[in-house]
């Protein structure tokens, strides 16, 4: 008899690869009945590497063409870094599943070794990220920030080339991908506030899909899904999306779950924090009751600045 092949979604960059290729062979060891494909899709943000991220718009921008393919039965589920999915599923599919999550913090790569704190206005720090840019500035207005596309190869290699002399990256894809050594260090959250649901690979499916909802559930890790609710429910409540420097880290001890948010200016002239704990089991309700708090405070007021430079 042969066995049904279930087909597994994924960008084609390194990282991505690296992510699916650990769902498929978590999914094999839990279910050998099933063979698991890998499908490679291309997506936005793949395909244009000469701008911003901030200003190409991030409705779906390394989402969207993988979820046109659940919808065309191409494939069977999707593998997405958690950070890049929009808040909000589209119509016809869900969040199946969150492995249990890797770093979360980001990392500090100094070619020289030198802290973040250490440069001088003759450094310059590169990063593809508005929240990255802002925590920079704020820490070190001295050293110049620039932009930042591709793969992490294409990243180092840049940065070798002399187009900056550190980079802020997500610690969990470096460490994924074997580029440990390359780490000066990790940035603990309450110094440098890390992206909402960074380090965890999430599963999306169709709705209403009873046998792959029930091959996906294998994989879910119920801690880390905690956290990415709490972290997910407070950047909803923004309006806020991952190209917006919004950032949220949501720790959980035993029972109890303590949330850190972070709103900021791009040029690091505002930011603002605010913290939250509650019982770990109302993780939502925590992260839109601290985006609330941060509004009174005037959260939105620097979101739609910030929306406002975007679209110059």
């Amino acid at each position: 008899m042969s066995k049904s092949i279930v087909r597994i979604g994924t960008r084609g960059s390194q990282l991505a690869l690296y992510q699916a290729n650990l769902v498929k062979s978590k999914l094999e060891q839990a279910i050998p009945d099933t063979t698991f494909e890998i499908v490679i899709i291309s997506t936005k943000g793949d395909k244009i590497l000469d701008v911003a991220l901030s200003k190409i718009g991030d409705k779906g921008l390394f989402t969207k063409e993988l979820e046109h393919a659940l919808f065309n039965n191409e494939v069977d589920m999707c593998v997405h870094s958690l950070k890049d999915l929009p808040t909000v599923f589209p119509e016809g599919a869900q969040l199946g599943a969150i492995l249990k999550r890797a770093e979360y913090k980001d990392a500090w790569v100094s070619k020289d070794g030198l802290s973040l704190e250490e440069m001088t206005e003759a450094h310059t720090v590169a990063t593809s990220s508005l929240r990255r840019k802002a925590q920079v500035h704020r820490i070190n207005p001295k050293v110049k920030v620039v932009d930042i596309r591709g793969n992490v190869n294409t990243r180092l290699k840049k940065m070798e080339d002399g187009h900056c002399d550190a980079m802020v990256m997500a610690g969990a894809g470096l460490i994924r991908l074997g580029f440990d050594d390359v780490i000066t260090n990790l940035f603990e959250p309450d110094y440098f506030v890390s992206a909402c649901g960074q380090g965890a690979i999430a599963v999306e499916i169709r709705d209403n899909d009873a046998h792959i909802e029930a091959i996906v559930k294998t994989l879910h890790c119920e801690e880390s899904y905690q956290q990415i609710t709490a972290e997910r429910s407070f950047l909803n409540e923004l309006e806020g999306g991952c190209q917006i420097p919004i950032g949220a880290y949501a720790n959980i001890d035993g029972d109890d779950m303590h949330l850190l948010g972070l709103v900021a200016m791009p040029d690091g002239s505002q930011e603002l924090r605010a913290e939250l704990s509650g019982k770990a089991c109302d993780a939502e309700t925590i992260g839109r009751k601290l985006a609330q708090q941060m509004a009174q405070s005037g959260a939105h007021e620097i979101l739609e600045k910030v929306r406002t430079l975007n679209n110059q």
